[in-house]
C-alpha cells in the first residue's frame, strides 16, 4: 500500500477514503504483528508511514465533516 498525498486523499471519495483506511489499518496490524514476534521488519520505517497516513485520511474525513 503507498503512502498517500493529502491532495491525493481529498480527490477521494467518502466511499475510497473508507476503504483504503481499512487497508492501511490491516497492513499496520500486520507490521506492527511482525515486529512484536521478533521478525525485522523489510523496511523499519513503514509503521510510521502507516500511521502517519492513518492519521492523514482522518484529518481530511474531520475537516469535510465525515465520519472518522
Amino acid at each position: 500500500m503507498a503512502i498517500l498525498k493529502p491532495e491525493e486523499i481529498r480527490k477521494m471519495t467518502s466511499d475510497e477514503q473508507m476503504e483504503q483506511l481499512s487497508k492501511l489499518t490491516s497492513e499496520l496490524i500486520r507490521e506492527r504483528a511482525t515486529a512484536s514476534a521478533g521478525g525485522a521488519p523489510e523496511n523499519p520505517g513503514r509503521i510510521g508511514g502507516l500511521r502517519r497516513t492513518i492519521a492523514r485520511i482522518k484529518t481530511i474525513q474531520r475537516e469535510q465533516g465525515g465520519a472518522v
